[in-house]
């Protein structure tokens, strides 16, 4: 059996082994991550929480394929994806994960749909399935009748759950969602929150969410705290 077969047959859909990331600023080393080792299962939704400059940022990037760790692997529904090109991480970017950024990340000038859709457009599906599955997510979103708005004609709650049916269009194995509600009221920050729980618990979608907020963090089955580009405390919630 292969090592990523054994992997997904496992359920875990992230692993970390002795992950360690170094920046270097005027050739002085600065460790962001210290041999950090975690495992994400399938189907769970984890909070990743920490003060600013605890290595929670680096850590996302890292699972979303946006940076490459210093050492350690990285494991990605059973495939080790520390050292690929970027060619390669450009494509599991968009097929194997979905995004939900703090402002949004929409296009200004494309319409809701087109949006939607873009992550559809870089992997070569027809105008038709792109359009059917657009819709079909907006109005998940209560979105029905906005499809052809502007980001601009849009709330900040209404822009977000754009980007959640963005995250979602290609059936990818994790949503990575950083700080999705640091621009939103705490109503919509709420409602927000309550649509990625509903995601989780309704549909199976993997969820890890980077925040600072304790509330929002609460959402979560797991909350994972780091500092000092450690990982100081890993809490399971027990199942009510």
């Amino acid at each position: 059996m292969s090592q990523g077969t054994a992997q997904e047959s496992n359920g875990i859909v992230a692993k970390v082994v002795a992950l360690k990331k170094t920046y270097f600023l005027d050739h002085v080393a600065v460790p962001a991550l210290k041999e950090v080792n975690l495992e994400i299962s399938k189907g769970s939704f984890v909070s990743i929480t920490g003060a600013s400059g605890s290595g929670k940022t680096t850590f996302m990037n890292i699972l979303g394929c946006l940076d490459k760790p210093t050492e350690g692997q990285y494991l990605l529904e059973g495939t080790d994806v520390s050292s690929l090109s970027p060619d390669r991480l450009a494509g599991i970017r968009n097929e194997r994960i979905g995004f939900i950024f703090q402002n949004f990340n929409l296009l200004a000038r494309t319409s809701a749909m087109e949006n939607v859709e873009l992550p559809l457009v870089y992997s070569g599906v027809s105008r038709h399935e792109r359009q059917e599955k657009s819709l079909g997510l907006l109005e998940m979103m209560g979105l029905k009748g906005f499809e052809q708005h502007f980001p601009q004609q849009l709330s900040g709650g209404q822009q977000q759950r754009v980007a959640i049916a963005r995250a979602l269009v290609n059936d990818p194995g994790i949503i990575l969602a950083d700080e999705p509600t640091g621009n939103l009221d705490s109503r919509t920050s709420y409602e927000i929150m309550a649509i990625l729980k509903r995601l989780n618990e309704d549909m199976g979608v993997t969820i890890i969410l980077v925040t600072h907020e304790h509330d929002i963090a609460e959402y979560a089955q797991r909350i994972i705290t780091f500092k000092d580009g450690l990982v100081v405390s890993d809490t399971v919630k027990e199942t009510p």
